[in-house]
């Protein structure tokens, strides 16, 4: 708890707290990156998973992967900046802990498939094995399974 009011008291929190102005671009920014994260992921995921298969993957993947990152990078810092007005409200939301939850499975998902042989045959002969196929149709699960947390928010 100390931790969480330390947090609210910070600079950023406090500034964000009394200029609407920053809180809205703030916000804003988080939006667009969740949509270049989910933008990104899901249609390298569906490829992964089986589906255009026209598209070569090799030449999608690191495209899609790179901008995926950026994205969820993005996404992090700026939300750290939005739980930062009210981090005890939302540390109680069942809703956001459920979204911090798919979001740390979505990061082992990716840092696991990254560190597997499956990701560089796919990225080097184009080639993409079952077990791909599956972590693939099950990160486009997460992903969308942590917007949908991450709206139910306001709502709890």
């Amino acid at each position: 708890m100390e931790l969480l009011e330390w947090l609210a008291a910070t600079t950023l929190a406090v500034e964000l707290r009394r200029s609407a102005t920053l809180y809205m671009f703030v916000n804003a920014a988080h939006i667009l990156a969740i949509g270049l994260l989910v933008g990104a992921i899901l249609p390298l995921d569906l490829r992964l998973a089986g589906f255009f298969g026209k598209v070569p993957v090799e030449v999608v993947a690191p495209f899609l992967s790179c901008s995926a990152g950026v994205g969820l990078a993005l996404a992090l810092l700026t939300g750290f900046c939005l739980f930062s007005v009210r981090p005890g409200e939302y540390a109680a939301n069942p809703a956001f802990l459920a979204k911090l939850g798919l979001i740390a499975f979505g990061i082992l998902n990716v840092l696991l498939v990254h560190a597997g042989p499956g990701w560089r045959a796919a990225m080097t002969i184009g080639i993409v094995r079952p077990a791909m196929r599956f972590s693939a149709a099950l990160s486009a699960i997460i992903w969308i399974a942590a917007v949908v947390a991450g709206r139910w928010i306001g709502f709890l």
